[in-house]
């Protein structure tokens, strides 16, 4: 299993990045898929899931309204559309793959992670 996320970089507030991320190595469409962030000395914070069939997607709290997670089965991509950012958004951001179909919160019900890309919003 391969997760390489891409598109990290600096954005000022309000502003907006898209992270991709690819994958290889396992039947894509076949599991769930999240985006999950983490800052230095901080645990890894789950921000966005996808089911395998992309019926449904969910949200934490503090993105919720601001990003917007989607998926391309045909060419196992992941996505992370992320509007009006906010400082506090600042933070390494991983792919992860779910142990099944759907996702939830619980980062431990992801058995692969990418190596992350950095996202800092900033004036």
């Amino acid at each position: 299993v391969q997760l390489v996320e891409s598109g990290g970089g600096l954005a000022r507030p309000g502003g907006s990045l898209r992270l991709a991320c690819a994958a290889s190595g396992f039947p894509f469409r076949a599991y769930g898929m999240s985006w999950a962030r983490q800052t230095p000395g901080k645990g890894r914070e789950w921000v966005s899931g996808i089911y395998s069939d992309a019926t449904e997607s969910l949200y934490a709290e503090s993105v919720k309204g601001r990003f917007t997670i989607s998926r391309d089965n045909a060419n196992n991509m992941l996505y992370l559309q992320m509007n009006n950012l906010q400082p506090n958004d600042t933070a390494r951001y991983f792919c992860g793959k779910s142990v099944w179909a759907r996702v939830d919160d619980h980062v431990g019900r992801y058995d692969y992670w990418g190596q992350g890309t950095q996202v800092t919003v900033s004036s």
